[in-house]
């Protein structure tokens, strides 16, 4: 047999530690490498590139099915797809695809009529590159500046830049390390930004000026709490920043005029541990979401002069979950979900409100961009299980849904030819969990079929029911596509995010499992043919439940997966550890959260039975989910299970968390996915139904 169809066998290290009386034994912790970032262990690359070859060998078999799919997935592209142009100011913006093209250009014209102008080519800016990502963009208010942000390794640490959209030259300001965010002054001359700082978390507010250094920029805010973030948005009216701090439960805000960045910036409300509060304002008031006196929030008014004074507007619901209030100069608008079902609440200053009515009983509806204050329509995202995603404008006079875009599948796409339906599962705990599910319309709950079953489950996460063009390759070879909507997220309010983490995180592992049981039950297959995927803690998921019933599964995806969770929520060093803190418990001072942490860490529950296939990704430039984590569990499966089932780990060398760039360089890796899970069931090259 050739070497590289030989699985690679990690070396074992002895290693241990002890926290609390504990002691632990992680052979495998030499896969981190003790440079990290920079990774050039050649023990720690050697294993990566065995791994990658192996993988390499064992799916060059089903090349033809791989290529069958991805030609599927691309016929499905519109490759000279572009946005809907949407009004700012005086201009029209939007982007579109050159035919064959991996990445965006930007446009804008004229409103009133006038030529088309590029004020961004990303193909221009990804060409020589592996990897290529755009952080994001932003106009300055006098329309004559863009700034933007571009990420070369998927480190997700940007070199901000700015052009003159008026003369297309490129400006000497560059600034390095930016994370998220950025604010422009009223006059078009400076803007606010947040950067990383080695440990990749953003702790300062800065002020950059035009024309100046980066070393001359000045600090407005600084953050000394270590598990909170800094951030910085603005109001929709445009009129004030808002320097927001904080952790995944509690935050604090700050409001900065834009006409005058050099006054001092006006706390809204201190941080109290548990509260989370956002805000939008219009003509000198706030509206504040707040969840001080229901998880599901509320909504309080308080005069920008004392930002403090508030006055409830909407209370709290058990059925209303409130997630968003923007402000626009002649309504309120609310997104929020009802017992589930998102919706978008319209209500007047007076107190006059309704909800936009959509025509399916299931579906997502989210605002989009809706850049200017003062408008008459609203600009809403659309999509269900079976609808493609649809650009909306709300007509506000006459309550009108205007179809604006539908998505187009060149290759074709029958809506009648597929079910979805909104099922309820009982977990083991007696709570019911909902579940998302679409088919092929000749799927038969009979036993003889193949359910794909995703998750998620964390972070107040609602993974939405939606439209996927590259699922109906499975759903025409004759698998249902479920969605399992666990706790850990917020799909049924906020108090469905509480009860799946810390001392509760198991039930997030246990719903997935019996969800995975009463779809079994129900006749859409059998035990051992249903699959399953997720991403990062989707991917910790992965590694719960395969752990726990390894038996129910044929086949498993896990992306990028989270599954060292103990190693790396002790690491206080690591990026995001401070913060995660609040979301799984802190092992260093917490016995408890420590011995929580260890029962249901899929690296550190690993054990000698048989497991189902696996396929596993990591991103070695990953800084969310860093590449060793996979690595190790990959190892440690190796060792220790007793089955002889397929086990691959693919490292992208030069990505991140979120794999390739480019929209078709990723559509191949998704291919390479459904040929892992297709080929578990011996399905042949090309059949459907």
């Amino acid at each position: 047999m050739p070497q590289a169809l030989n699985p690679p066998v990690a070396a074992t290290r002895e290693h241990t530690y002890t926290h609390h009386g504990i002691t632990v034994s992680d052979p495998w912790a030499w896969l981190r490498d003790a440079g990290y970032p920079e990774v050039d262990d050649p023990d720690v690359l050697a294993y990566l590139e065995a791994e990658n070859r192996y993988f390499e060998a064992q799916m060059a078999p089903h090349a033809t099915l791989i290529d069958t799919l991805y030609s599927e997935f691309r016929g499905r592209v519109k490759e000279d797809d572009s946005s809907v142009p949407q009004k700012d100011g005086d201009w029209l913006y939007w982007w579109a695809y050159a035919e064959g093209a991996e990445y965006r250009t930007w446009y804008r014209k004229p409103a009133n009529g006038g030529a088309t102008e590029v004020i961004l080519d990303e193909p221009a800016l990804a060409k020589g590159h592996e990897y290529f990502a755009l952080g994001g963009l932003s106009v300055s208010p006098d329309g004559k500046l863009l700034a933007y942000g571009v990420d070369d390794s998927g480190s997700e640490r940007y070199v901000l830049k700015v052009r003159n959209l008026v003369t297309g030259e490129l400006l000497a300001d560059s600034l390095e390390n930016w994370r998220d965010g950025l604010v422009w002054s009223a006059d078009s001359a400076s803007f606010l930004y947040t950067d990383s700082d080695a440990n990749w978390r953003s702790k300062k507010i800065w002020l950059h000026r035009l024309g100046d250094p980066q070393s001359a920029d000045t600090v407005l805010y600084v953050e000394a709490a270590e598990e909170f973030n800094v951030s910085v948005e603005q109001t929709q009216s445009r009129k004030f920043a808002v320097i927001a701090t904080g952790d995944h439960v509690t935050n604090e805000l700050y409001l900065l005029p834009t006409d005058n960045f050099k006054a001092t910036p006006v706390l809204v409300s201190k941080r109290t541990q548990g509260h989370e509060y956002d805000l939008d304002e219009h003509d000198g008031t706030l509206y504040i979401r707040v969840n001080d006196t229901h998880p599901n929030f509320r909504i309080v008014t308080a005069p920008v002069q004392t930002p403090d004074a508030w006055q409830e507007l909407i209370a709290g619901s058990d059925d209303h979950y409130l997630q968003e209030v923007t402000t626009f100069a002649g309504m309120l608008v609310i997104q929020e979900r009802i017992r589930g079902l998102s919706q978008i609440r319209v209500r007047d200053y007076q107190g006059g409100e309704h909800h936009v009515a959509f025509p399916e009983a299931s579906y997502i509806a989210t605002l989009a961009s809706n850049p200017e204050y003062q408008t008459s329509t609203l600009r809403i995202d659309y999509q269900s299980m079976v609808t493609p995603n649809t650009t909306f404008d709300y007509h506000l006079d006459t309550r009108r849904l205007e179809s604006l875009k539908v998505r187009e599948i060149p290759s074709g796409y029958d809506p009648s030819q597929y079910v979805t339906e909104r099922l309820t599962a009982t977990a083991r705990d007696g709570v019911a969990v909902p579940v998302s599910i679409v088919y092929h319309k000749n799927f038969r709950k009979d036993g003889s079929g193949k359910v794909h079953l995703y998750g998620y489950g964390a972070y107040g996460f609602a993974y939405p029911p939606g439209f996927s063009a590259n699922r109906l390759s499975l759903l025409d070879r004759g698998f249902a596509y479920a969605i399992a909507h666990i706790r850990g997220g917020d799909d049924l309010g906020y108090h469905w995010y509480l009860d799946g983490k810390l001392e509760k995180r198991a039930n997030t592992f246990n719903d997935f499992v019996d969800v995975t049981r009463f779809l079994i039950a129900e006749g859409c297959a059998q035990p051992g043919r249903v699959t399953a995927s997720g991403g990062s803690a989707g991917g910790e998921l992965m590694g719960a439940i395969v752990n726990q019933a390894p038996d129910l599964y044929g086949a498993v995806a896990a992306h990028v997966p989270f599954v060292d969770v103990l190693n790396t929520i002790l690491d206080a060093s690591l990026p995001l550890t401070p913060m995660e803190w609040q979301e799984w418990g802190n092992p260093i001072t917490d016995k408890t959260a420590f011995e929580t942490i260890q029962s249901y860490s899929p690296y550190d529950n690993v054990k000698a039975q048989a497991y189902p296939p696996l396929l596993v990704t990591a991103g070695l430039n990953d800084p969310r989910v860093t590449y060793w984590e996979p690595a190790k569990w990959v190892a440690k499966l190796r060792a220790m299970k007793t089955d002889k089932n397929l086990l691959l780990l693919k490292t992208n060398m030069g990505a991140g968390h979120g794999g390739k760039s480019g929209r078709f360089e990723s559509l191949r890796e998704d291919a390479e996915e459904y040929a892992f899970l297709l080929t578990t069931f011996d399905t042949p090259v090309g059949a459907q139904r």
